[in-house]
């Protein structure tokens, strides 16, 4: 159960108590390139720096030899050398900090209750306005594995987001994994690992540490290159250190390279030389530059805010995304009809296209739990209304979508239109009414331009009275058509102005004396002006946070109107957002490249914490070939989160619009994930309850091998079940990195190679090559079209014998919809043990009665003979493959509920 009441309730109430941010935002001129003019450095301190130690000094455009010193930096021609033949995003910088740049130095360093706690002072000004002369660092050592490092001044309040909540911890751990080491002589900190002294952080007398009113800077040294996080962005999973950087500043934009895209995540795991791992999270909802380079090294650059960093220890991948989730919450536990294959199209113009390529796909036999909408259905493309005229009939068409087993989902955009008559349009009149609206600088509506005819007013989510108006709002559509979850788009929020539809105004927060490097080289590029005030503070600082305020009211919303789980999609996300909601990666294009970029998007979503993700399956921009979706389709069968979604203008893409080859390979895949998805079930359970990934890294789980902590073009679903698509055109095969495990053909049950080693797999136009891991416990069931008919089919599990000859697995069950589950205890929960040539199923929790569960079959691989089979002691037919040795029992009819022993010999 995500934390609606603390939101709605407990943060609503504090924030109209006394609303956070900026408290004395005096918005001044911008100052232009005005700044101060530093001594030129000594040519001795200059010297002797490689390229990987130059911090910059100038990351803006217009660098110069004149403007650089009088930053007091160093100036020199890079040796570019070693790096031709690197790809690289920045050029190695020709400005950078000297040695003994001048800054700040501690005043005194003292223990705390918490930890320890130190102050320093501003000896020379920065070349950025508005120093603040005396900062504060307090160290709380939260946990053994946590450590909170946060940098402010102590003097004047500045902005801190309000949400996620983060817990206030006091008192100082003890017996902690990690040492956090401050010395008077060296400006800075040092956070290192206790039991093998690695260095996992280190700040000291680097250059460049400047904290002004609206520029922080700090760099560090880092212990690897192994790098993985700093999102939302299209980049390889680990992230290149060769002179990248990563900007966070929530936009509308078509996903590519180094650029910001639509979420803020600036947490990072890294793996370090032992094959431990750790992460740190800088807790900031500004924007924000973050650079990597070669030492390794990495440099924040942020607009406002304070430093507030954490840093989890692990040990292992897997424990860092643990610790990370139980700070901002854990992943969501969505419904299970969820799951299924969602079909969706901008340019469905009438119900009749929506219930066409509904039928297609029904005809063709593939898989369909839900039908989606986007704006087609509106009228005016307005929110909460339908066209009664294109979609006349959809209240009924939903009707039966309910009675077919199905569910319907409609896109509902943040943008209010502004421009209807009085009297005729209530979401804009009662927003009106409730001053629910973000407002301009002048204390009226803000108003922009999305798809509204003439002018959009934005919904302030952040305001107490939002959430009833939300509720007022959805509650009338639900009324129209019932509704069974929320497409939440456009929430950067987006704008097809830059500013207002009178532009913004001049000061220093639309035009802030740094701006990091956003797409249209401006924060108010394509969204609001930065003045707009919120009720949490300004835009400026509440921006990225936008559309997480929008997803936790309307998870809240939708909870309270239909009393069931909601089920949230939302393209604008920020730290925590898969604790509400989950999330898709935009509108990417239908492009080779472009389906094999969504796989290392997917594995970084998992990082964050957000379980449920998917792509547009097939690509929303341009049109897909009947080659490249007949393989998007198999890969997408995978996505936690399974849509096919493209734009208008185009040539169709659900399945069966392709034809027979396409419709039989998109049925096949479909089939093979509804078959798994009590599996996928259970790991989005094991998410929500523990904190552990659904998709998961490869080196997650082989954090010793080296080997794999490159691969992003293939991904395991938890432990046991590792996905292979194929991402070239023509190709019938694929090869990928195994790490040495016992690996089986998830179709056929054969061993394969026993890993360690680049391995090549068959992979028919009409199969996506899936491997089991041995070890692992599979719980399956026997698929259907609908996740509603599959539920009432019998269960199966697939095991797989490690070389020991040994495997457990899980399988939790509920009711897939309703509310708290897990937290009511209204849940079955079945552990599976194989050892010694018996399998023995224990249920551990039994607190649902709702349905049978009934197993009515077993497969097991990596058997070596069976000439008996025997279940709860009475012998049973079965089946055995001696050549790819399999076992199989197939006419079982046992309990899942009881606990039950399968032995063979």
């Amino acid at each position: 159960m995500f934390r609606l009441a603390a939101w709605a309730v407990v943060v609503l109430a504090a924030v109209g108590a006394s609303p956070g941010g900026r408290v004395e935002n005096v918005l001044e001129e911008p100052s232009g390139r005005a700044e101060n003019i530093l001594e030129a450095p000594r040519a001795d301190q200059c010297t002797g720096f490689a390229n990987s130690l130059r911090f910059d000094c100038y990351p803006e455009d217009d660098a110069s030899e004149e403007k650089c010193q009088n930053r007091g930096c160093c100036w020199r021609s890079p040796d570019t050398s070693s790096t031709a033949s690197e790809r690289v995003a920045l050029n190695i910088p020709y400005c950078f900090y000297p040695q003994n740049y001048g800054g700040y130095k501690f005043l005194n360093i003292s223990d705390a209750a918490f930890g320890k706690t130190a102050y320093l002072q501003r000896g020379t000004k920065s070349y950025i306005p508005n120093d603040i002369s005396i900062i504060r660092i307090d160290a709380k050592f939260e946990s053994q594995s946590r450590l909170h490092v946060r940098i402010y001044d102590p003097s004047k309040e500045r902005w801190i987001p309000p949400l996620p909540e983060m817990p206030q911890v006091d008192t100082k751990a003890t017996n902690t994994d990690y040492d956090f080491v401050i010395e008077e002589s060296k400006i800075g900190f040092k956070v290192s690992r206790k039991d093998d002294s690695e260095v996992l952080f280190n700040t000291q007398d680097l250059g460049g540490l400047i904290y002004a009113d609206q520029f922080i800077q700090m760099s560090t040294l880092l212990p690897t290159n192994y790098i993985y996080g700093l999102g939302e962005h299209r980049a390889h999973f680990p992230l290149s250190t060769t002179w990248q950087r990563f900007t966070t500043w929530n936009r509308d934009i078509a996903p590519s390279e180094y650029t910001n895209l639509y979420g803020t995540h600036p947490f990072y795991l890294a793996m370090e030389t032992s094959g431990k791992s750790h992460g740190v999270l800088m807790f900031n909802s500004n924007g924000m530059d973050v650079l990597l380079q070669p030492t390794p090294a990495l440099t924040y650059r942020t607009v406002g805010g304070i430093i507030d960093l954490y840093f989890f220890l692990g040990p292992s991948p897997s424990d860092v995304v643990k610790q990370y989730t139980e700070l901002v919450g854990r992943p969501f536990l969505p419904p299970y009809w969820g799951l299924g294959f969602h079909l969706c199209r901008y340019g469905y113009k009438t119900l009749t296209e929506t219930k066409a390529a509904m039928s297609r796909t029904q005809q063709a036999g593939i898989p369909l739990d839900t039908m989606w909408n986007d704006l087609d259905y509106m009228k005016d493309q307005n929110d909460f209304t339908y066209d009664t005229s294109t979609f006349a009939g959809l209240p009924e068409f939903v009707d039966q979508l309910h009675t077919d087993g199905m569910h319907y989902i409609p896109l509902i955009d943040p943008g209010i239109s502004a421009s209807e008559a009085s009297g005729t349009y209530p979401p804009y009149d009662r927003g009106v009414e409730l001053g629910v609206f973000v407002k301009d600088s002048a204390g009226k509506p803000f108003l922009g331009k999305v798809w509204n005819p003439q002018s959009t007013a934005f919904p302030d989510f952040t305001n107490p009275k939002a959430l009833d108006y939300w509720k007022e709002m959805l509650t009338t559509m639900y009324k129209l058509f019932k509704f069974d979850g929320a497409w939440i788009d456009m929430n950067e929020p987006a704008n097809f102005l830059d500013g207002s539809t009178t532009g913004c105004d001049k000061n220093s927060l639309n035009s802030p004396p740094y701006t990091p490097a956003v797409a249209g080289g401006a924060l108010i590029s394509r969204t609001l002006c930065m003045d707009a005030q919120q009720h949490m503070g300004k835009h400026y600082d509440v921006h990225n946070m936008y559309g997480f305020t929008e997803t936790i009211v309307t998870a809240t919303v939708l909870s309270e109107i239909r009393q069931k789980r909601p089920f949230v999609i939302s393209r604008s996300t920020f730290i925590g957002h898969g604790h509400y909601s989950g999330h898709w990666s935009g509108d990417i294009s239908s492009s080779w490249s472009d389906m094999a970029w969504t796989i290392p998007e997917l594995l970084s979503m998992s990082v964050f914490g957000v379980s449920l993700m998917g792509a547009d399956i097939c690509g929303f921009n341009g049109g897909a070939s009947a080659t490249l979706c007949q393989r998007w389709m198999e890969l997408g069968a995978f996505y936690p989160f399974s849509r096919n979604h493209n734009t208008k203008d185009v040539n169709a893409q659900d399945p069966a619009s392709f034809g027979t080859e396409v419709a039989e390979s998109s049925r096949k895949a479909l089939l093979t994930r509804y078959s798994l998805l009590p599996y996928l079930y259970t790991l989005l359970w094991a998410a929500h309850a523990e904190g552990s990934t659904v998709v998961t890294p490869l080196f997650f789980e082989f954090p010793s091998d080296k080997d794999s902590y490159a691969v992003d073009t293939a991904f395991m679903w938890g432990s046991g079940l590792l996905i292979v698509p194929v991402l070239t055109e023509g190709s019938t095969e694929v090869t990928v990195y195994l790490p040495k495990a016992q690996w089986y053909s998830f179709y056929t049950g054969a061993l394969l190679s026993p890993g360690g080693a680049n391995t090549t797999l068959s992979a028919p136009l009409d199969t996506i090559p899936l491997l089991v891991r041995g070890g692992a416990v599979l719980p399956m069931q026997t698929p259907a079209t609908t996740t509603t008919a599959a539920r009432k089919n019998k269960f199966g599990l697939m095991v797989a014998a490690d070389p020991s000859g040994a495997a457990t697995g899980s399988l939790y069950w509920d009711d897939g919809d309703t509310l708290g589950t897990y937290e009511q205890g209204a849940y079955n929960l079945i552990t599976f043990t194989l050892r010694d040539s018996q399998l023995t199923g224990t249920p551990t929790h039994t607190g649902y009665t709702g349905e049978s569960m009934v197993l009515g079959n077993i497969t097991v691989l990596g058997v070596s003979s069976a000439s008996s089979v025997s279940v709860n002691g009475a012998s049973a037919p079965f089946t055995f493959d001696s050549s790819n040795k399999v076992l199989k029992m197939d006419s079982l009819s046992v309990s899942l509920t009881d606990a039950f022993t399968i032995k063979w010999s």
